[in-house]
């Protein structure tokens, strides 16, 4: 598969094994914390949940970093 997005060359090309990574793990940790934590099962659920987009939203951010930081070369 080509990837031509950009996003294999955060981290030195490892960024997509991470990215799948914390896809799966991240919800999963979180829900265990929150639930470790006392919070409801539905919150806590909504809390993983939204924890899975922290990982686009992460990737979004570092790649305008690198895009700008390219551009100031």
């Amino acid at each position: 598969m080509i990837d031509d997005d950009g996003t294999a060359d955060l981290y030195s090309g490892f960024w997509p094994f991470i990215k799948r990574f914390l896809l799966l793990f991240l919800p999963l940790w979180v829900l265990l914390i929150a639930l470790s934590a006392g919070i409801h099962v539905i919150i806590s659920a909504i809390l993983a949940g939204l924890s899975v987009s922290l990982v686009a939203v992460f990737e979004k951010k570092k790649m305008q970093t690198e895009m700008e930081n390219q551009a100031e070369r």
